[in-house]
């Protein structure tokens, strides 16, 4: 499986543990300038920016860990020009990631895990 098919079989796993969680999706692959948010929810009265991180295999670490300082400054980027294009969309938001692992085939998920407020 390549890492765009990885990718895309991962938000589609993300979007459904969201919804099982009570989010309601209301866009994806949110691009601007700054760059891109994988999937924007809301879930009781806030905004929800997240990140979508898969992998197989468990070389150079975890999902989460990927996401470096300079990728989080642009998802903030990213979330306040959506809020600004977007002046009706609740005041309240975070960024959450969803760290998925999947085996080495990349055809069974081994592990999706919601982690809200990934960055302060």
């Amino acid at each position: 499986m390549s890492r765009s098919e990885l990718g895309k079989a991962g938000e589609k796993l993300a979007c459904g543990a969201l919804k099982k969680k009570g989010c309601r999706i209301i866009d994806k692959n949110y691009r601007c300038r700054y760059g891109e948010i994988d999937i924007i929810a809301t879930h009781r009265g806030s905004i929800i920016f997240i990140e979508v991180r898969s992998k197989s295999g468990n070389s150079f670490g975890s999902p989460e860990e990927s996401v470096t300082a300079q990728k989080r400054q642009k998802l903030v980027s990213t979330a306040l020009d959506y809020l600004d294009k977007h002046p009706d969309a609740p005041p309240d938001w975070r960024i959450d990631f969803v760290a998925i692992e999947f085996d080495p085939s990349g055809k069974k998920a081994t592990r999706i895990d919601i982690i809200e407020n990934a960055i302060e």
